[in-house]
């Protein structure tokens, strides 16, 4: 009779880690913050004005109570805002307890990505695009540009 010691186990394949990623595109390029950030996804309405606000920030909103600065990813990339933005949406992020909502262009999914497979930023991308880039994942048919969520906002706060 053979004893089975059931106190060992046997790994056959150890999992991979990996990250998880929202992801939204802007001007056609595919962008992804990580999912531990996302507080929501919303279509902004009732954007309020601020006056002598830096350009890339649009206004505020009052998501729940509590006042959320808005802002136009596009202008923070460089890019000039949509005329018509009325199919934007927005990805609620927060960085030092506060909301920021971040107008994009459309919503895509989630992405569960290995680590493993993030590049560091190439020198061909756009110069100030690498300043808010964290990386990179090459996918099947497009790159993934990751952005880092602290320096995205460090000058529009």
């Amino acid at each position: 009779m053979a004893v089975i010691d059931e106190s060992r186990e046997l790994h056959t394949h150890s999992e991979t880690e990996q990250d998880e990623f929202v992801t939204f595109k802007i001007d056609g390029q595919l962008f992804g913050v990580q999912v531990l950030n996302v507080q929501d996804i919303l279509k902004p309405q009732d954007i309020a004005f601020v006056p002598l606000a830096p350009p890339e920030v649009k206004g505020s909103i009052n998501l729940r109570g509590r006042i959320v600065t808005v802002i136009d990813v596009r202008v923070r990339l460089g890019l000039p805002p949509l005329e018509d933005d009325t199919t934007s949406m927005g990805v609620t992020v927060e960085l030092n307890h506060e909301l920021y909502t971040l107008m994009v262009d459309q919503i895509g999914e989630v992405l569960r990505l290995p680590v493993d497979d993030r590049e560091n930023v190439p020198s061909t991308l756009n110069a100030q695009w690498k300043t808010f880039a964290d990386g990179i994942f090459k996918l099947d048919d497009h790159l993934m540009v990751v952005l880092d969520i602290e320096r995205l906002l460090s000058k529009a706060s």
